[in-house]
């Protein structure tokens, strides 16, 4: 059953883990439900407790690049399930877990220009807490439920439908993008992306409420 839990236990949580083996946590939300804000501040936290001890690594780095999307026809759908690289985030993820290399490069996607850099962050073997952050880690499809098995722990971020909504406009409209471009991206992709997180996600070990 998955139970509630403060971003301040969760630290606490994951430090208790921590010095038995690498402990895999992934924090999964839609669009706009603060997971990634969340995440940041926990490996902060992390780090503040014991120096060195996490890193962050986001889903959003296995993106298809637009050379994909374009001609597949999939470009207006950016960020739905099926635009993600979710073969390569397993095994990004299943080096991660073995912690048997000197380090692991992931990539990060850059908003600003639409495009995943490669080996942008790399993550050292003497990393204790990885903490994966992005919307489909739990979703219960076909490629992407093969994620779940992989973290020692996971959570939910939830946030009401209303206010998932006004945040997403809020992000578009940040881009001083015309307000009918903000209704199309609002209600043709990220609210379908994130009725899907929320109708489809394998339950969570801890929800935590944005």
């Amino acid at each position: 059953m998955t139970q509630e839990i403060t971003a301040a236990d969760l630290a606490r949580h994951l430090l208790a883990l921590a010095p038995q083996r690498r402990v895999m946590a992934a924090i999964a939300g839609a669009p706009a439900s603060g997971k990634s804000t969340l995440a940041e501040a926990l490996v902060d936290a992390l780090n503040a407790a014991e120096p060195g001890s996490a890193a962050l690594m986001p889903m959003d780095g296995y993106h298809y690049d637009d050379l994909y999307l374009i001609p597949a026809g999939l470009r207006p759908r950016k960020g739905a399930p099926e635009t993600f690289d979710v073969g390569g985030l397993r095994h990004t993820i299943e080096r991660l877990r073995k912690n048997d290399e000197a380090h692991v490069a992931v990539p990060v996607f850059d908003r600003d220009i639409e495009i995943a850099r490669a080996g942008a962050r790399l993550i050292p073997s003497s990393i204790r807490i990885i903490v994966c952050e992005g919307n489909y880690l739990l979703l219960d499809r076909p490629g992407w439920r093969d994620l779940k098995p992989l973290f020692d722990v996971t959570v939910a971020v939830e946030v009401p439908e209303a206010e998932l909504r006004a945040r997403l406009t809020r992000r578009w409209q940040g881009y001083d993008l015309p307000a009918e471009e903000v209704r199309r991206r609002v209600d043709e992709n990220d609210m379908p992306n994130g009725l899907v997180v929320m109708a489809e996600s394998a339950p969570a070990d801890y929800r935590l409420r944005s």
